[in-house]
């Protein structure tokens, strides 16, 4: 069964770098695993509210992050050491390179769903040439939803 996107993913591919977006678009129709595209390209706001999330108020400080977004009792989500470096900022070629991708409906619990989506992701990107890299196979923190382009 081929899928097509929600207008909500569709909003969210706004200023992903166009061999991503191509690379999401092929897997939506390939994949077994219906999904939806939660996040896209990130506004300097955006890169403090995640990177907040898990640590304290001086940790925070210490990268220039904000107190306001300090969220000590929530789970991290980046383990990023630079707040701003994340590559779903706008980069040097004014694209964001990374997207984060959930089954549809919303399962953050079923790793089964990730690994399809991952499967229809890579099949995708090796049909079109673009290389990826899918947090999944990161083999420390892994990150299930993150796919971003190879550097």
């Amino acid at each position: 069964m081929a899928y097509r996107f929600s207008q909500r993913s569709l909003t969210s591919l706004q200023g992903v770098h166009p061999n991503l977006v191509r690379v999401a678009h092929r897997a939506i129709q390939i994949t077994s695993q219906d999904f939806v595209v939660t996040e896209g390209v990130r506004t300097k706001e955006r890169m403090w509210e995640t990177w907040g999330k898990g640590r304290t108020v001086a940790t925070c400080a210490s990268k220039g992050v904000p107190a306001k977004y300090a969220k000590p009792k929530e789970a991290k989500v980046t383990w990023l050491a630079d707040p701003l470096s994340s590559n779903h900022r706008a980069m040097a070629d004014g694209y964001g390179h990374a997207i984060d991708v959930v089954p549809y409906p919303v399962d953050w619990d079923d790793d089964k769903k990730f690994h399809a989506i991952a499967k229809a992701m890579k099949q995708a990107a090796q049909e079109l040439g673009v290389r990826i890299s899918w947090g999944g196979d990161w083999t420390k923190n892994r990150d299930l939803p993150h796919f971003e382009l190879a550097q």
